[in-house]
């Protein structure tokens, strides 16, 4: 099943690979950002979050928690992800995957931007990946969920390198908080 715009995201209480709670929906948020990548060690996806990194704080300043899931085990992503500034999640078994429709594809590796973006990560770190845990098919996905656990947008990737970056999210946001059609959290302690 794929979500679309107004859905409720299903709950989840996530652990990070550094041993952190994360909650889905999130009620200290305005906003997740909820990121299905590939597999830790994946060029592409690793290029992508560095454009994400470097833009963090200016996201979190919109309200925004990035949440990062991979389908690697904890132990590859720590080699990968320990030093990323949002909360990165294991999910070897691929069952949020699942839960969200995210799917995998020979289209992954067939976009030319693809080879462009992991070699440019190759390029900037000197690091290849040591193996592709659960293949190197999958496809990203990419949704903005707000605190009340509904989808204000969602994005299935086409290939590897289709991932939202800071701009967009961004965008989104500004959009979704000017529209007044996707409901905006309540202040704490104030009735829904």
């Amino acid at each position: 099943m794929k979500f679309e715009i107004g859905q409720s995201a299903p709950s989840a209480l996530l652990e990070t690979i550094l041993g952190q709670r994360v909650t889905i929906p999130d009620s200290g948020s305005a906003w997740v950002h909820l990121q299905f990548r590939r597999f830790a060690g994946c060029p592409v996806c690793n290029f992508h979050l560095m454009g994400l990194t470097r833009r963090h704080e200016e996201v979190r300043a919109a309200g925004v928690r990035q949440v990062v899931v991979f389908h690697s085990t904890r132990e590859e992503m720590l080699g990968y992800q320990a030093q990323l500034p949002f909360d990165c999640v294991a999910d070897p078994h691929k069952r949020l995957y699942r839960q969200y429709g995210v799917e995998t594809s020979i289209r992954a590796l067939l976009h030319p931007s693809v080879f462009w973006s992991g070699m440019r990560w190759v390029l900037a770190t000197r690091r290849f990946y040591r193996r592709a845990e659960n293949g190197i098919l999958g496809l990203p996905a990419d949704f903005l969920i707000d605190a009340r656990g509904r989808i204000a947008a969602a994005h299935y990737g086409s290939h590897a390198d289709d991932q939202w970056d800071s701009d967009h999210v961004l965008r989104l946001v500004g959009t979704a908080a000017r529209s007044g059609d996707l409901s905006q959290p309540s202040p704490r302690g104030s009735a829904s």
